[in-house]
């Protein structure tokens, strides 16, 4: 049962407010909203569109619409409740500096950047900063006081502000939400497990790169050794405003 967020009529501060309990696998976490940020992982035409760089490689996109409906849900929520709402856009440069050449790893294991290579017309399209592929798809804008983190890697601690924005605000809980479940979501996961965040995935919210046993594989890592795992209805509820429900 969540405390109440007023004393004497008048609403607690987020940093004064009792913790809330999200029902999440393998245990119920105990959050405070001061202490939270809702997290959206590349949603982006390249990740969830037809015609997009996953779409292109060979990876199927096509059930990446009630995910981008539930994250919408979640934004909504979070903001309702005074919670950060982060979106990483992952890219680079038109001319692909940022993206390392072949003495980086992910010059040969990014399958954008081979997939341009295989296909020489997509160069210069795939997660190009400025282009269509890297832009946040159209049902997820950011609104007025959400935070956008650019990011270079699968990780969204990598070479980027995301660390220094949490730490600057309090934030101590992370609830993931996005895609790709397997690559970047649980990639930024298990980092901030490393630098002591705690991390929740709304596995409803969320989707893979690959076979549908990559999602499963994912959560049972985040669940079983990294974080949490918890759905969008548990987390709308949860953190709803005192007296109601979502």
């Amino acid at each position: 049962m969540n405390a109440p967020a007023t004393v004497a009529g008048v609403d607690l501060p987020l940093d004064q407010q009792p913790a809330r309990e999200l029902p999440a696998r393998p245990e119920a976490l105990r959050m405070k909203l001061g202490e939270t940020a809702l997290v959206v992982v590349d949603m982006q035409n390249a990740y969830a569109s037809p015609g997009g760089y996953l779409d292109l490689a060979g990876f199927d996109v096509s059930s990446t619409g009630p995910v981008i409906a539930n994250i919408k849900r979640a934004c909504a929520a979070a903001r309702a409740a005074g919670i950060p709402v982060i979106f990483f856009q992952n890219g680079w440069d038109p001319a692909y500096v940022e993206a390392g050449g072949p003495g980086s790893p992910n010059w040969h294991k990014s399958n954008a950047l081979k997939t341009m290579r295989k296909r020489p017309e997509l160069e210069g399209k795939l997660l190009a900063k400025g282009g269509w592929d890297y832009q946040l798809v159209d049902e997820l804008k950011p609104e007025p006081g959400d935070i956008v983190v650019p990011k270079i890697r699968y990780s969204g601690f990598f070479n980027s502000s995301f660390d220094s924005v949490l730490r600057s605000r309090g934030i101590r809980n992370l609830v993931f939400t996005g895609i790709a479940t397997n690559v970047c979501v649980e990639s930024t996961l298990r980092d901030g497990f490393h630098l002591e965040y705690f991390g929740v995935v709304l596995a409803d919210a969320t989707h893979q790169a690959g076979p549908e046993f990559a999602q499963r594989a994912a959560l049972f890592n985040i669940e079983t050794f990294f974080g949490w795992v918890s759905s969008v209805d548990d987390f709308c509820t949860t953190f709803a405003p005192v007296g109601h429900t979502s």
